[in-house]
């Protein structure tokens, strides 16, 4: 069975099929649900499980490293995907006893039933010894929900940190072998799921600063070998710092708003901004989100349905605003037919992000000389507001 070091082991499950998560995130690479098997001289830690729909496959390793004995259970996190198979590792390992934080604990008894007196509870920086191996807990809240901890295994120098730093990437590799696709996965992966607590994450990376990691084992994706990789990256993408960029995601019913798209798409490569469009009815929001993390403009280009904004573009709102993106700026361009406010409903949707809004160009009906003239005037306010910034010549 293969190891990460001597006596640790991947027990987990791949999930190579799975193209959707909490009915929301796309998964084009599928997903793994990382479990960990670690044998001390004296004691047998399993940390995390995997999700129910897998706990075959986990109780099956677990068989194959001819686990006879589980001590400890450690819960990083309550969310299912990691610990709803706890209750069947219970079953089969009857003394086992569940180790997390008392946040976390409180979680799980209401999520699966597990008996209060199955539970171990850990403060933040207290060790457990398996003998010759030793688990320190860190705790990492709000990487992504409030009770979320880790684990550093203080002789092999192995950090598993649960959903910080990974990945919703199926692979057969154990540990990273194409960085350029791992980091795409992990963007996204931080992207959806990470960003909207850039500021606890940056909190949570000083507090892994003095640690000696040699491998970061998150609970999704292969592991990092190479720790500093994805260090690196989460250090940038949770920094303020925003580059000389636009996200321009829009949706057109007649091709009105589609030409003032088009047109201003135009107006911002003149002024040598990059741009990344999205036309909202065929995007993987995925993608959308990646291109949220470094941004320092967003428009928002909408038709207008029924004097309001077109459900899709209202979406994209909302997304964006539950996402909290570090962007500086934001505008809207459109057009409608007789009336209504659609650019004041989207301004209201995205009252969580921290931006100065910028002139709409609004259009009735067909974009006209006017229109277009509004386009310049708006591309050069932008060019400007990010030279301002440092990120434009």
């Amino acid at each position: 069975m293969r190891q990460l070091k001597a006596n640790v082991y991947p027990v987990g499950a791949i999930d190579w099929d799975r193209r959707l998560f909490d009915e929301l995130i796309p998964l084009p690479d599928g997903t793994s649900y990382n479990a960990y098997l670690i044998r001390g001289s004296e004691k047998t830690a399993l940390l995390d499980t995997v999700d129910p729909t897998k706990a075959e496959v986990l109780i099956e390793n677990l068989v194959k490293a001819g686990t006879d004995r589980i001590d400890y259970v450690v819960a990083h996190h309550g969310e299912q995907d990691h610990s709803g198979s706890i209750p069947d590792v219970l079953l089969l390992y009857p003394d086992a006893k569940v180790v997390t934080n008392p946040k976390c604990k409180g979680m799980l008894i209401d999520l699966l039933n597990i008996g209060d007196d199955r539970f171990i509870t850990v403060d933040d920086g207290e060790t457990l010894s398996l003998g010759d191996k030793t688990l320190q807990f860190i705790y990492i809240p709000w990487v992504h929900w409030p009770e979320t901890m880790g684990t550093y295994l203080q002789e092999d120098k192995i950090l598993f940190p649960c959903d910080f730093f990974g990945s919703h990437f199926a692979t057969s590799s154990l540990f990273v072998d194409d960085e350029a696709t791992v980091y795409e996965a992990a963007k996204r992966y931080y992207a959806e799921i990470m960003m909207p607590f850039r500021t606890a994450i940056k909190n949570n990376l000083e507090k892994i600063k003095e640690l000696q990691i040699d491998m970061i084992a998150a609970s999704h994706g292969p592991v990092y070998d190479r720790p500093e990789f994805t260090i690196n990256a989460y250090r940038d993408w949770v920094s303020d710092e925003v580059k000389n960029e636009v996200v321009l995601p829009f949706v057109s019913m007649h091709g009105s708003t589609r030409k003032m798209v088009e047109y201003f798409v135009d107006a911002l490569i003149e002024r040598d901004i990059t741009v990344k469009q999205f036309d909202l009815p065929v995007t993987d929001i995925g993608k959308l989100a990646i291109s949220l993390v470094d941004a320092a403009t967003i428009v928002l280009g909408c038709s207008t349905v029924l004097a309001g904004a077109h459900p899709v573009a209202g979406y994209a709102a909302v997304l964006t605003n539950a996402l909290r993106p570090k962007a500086k700026f934001a505008s809207i361009i459109g057009s409608y037919g007789w009336g209504g406010k659609m650019a004041e409903q989207l301004t209201g949707l995205i009252s969580n992000l921290k931006v100065e809004i910028l002139k709409p160009v609004i259009a009735k009906g067909h974009p006209k000389d006017d229109d277009f003239e509004a386009l310049e005037v708006l591309a050069d306010e932008i060019l400007a507001k990010h030279k301002e910034l440092g990120i434009a010549d």
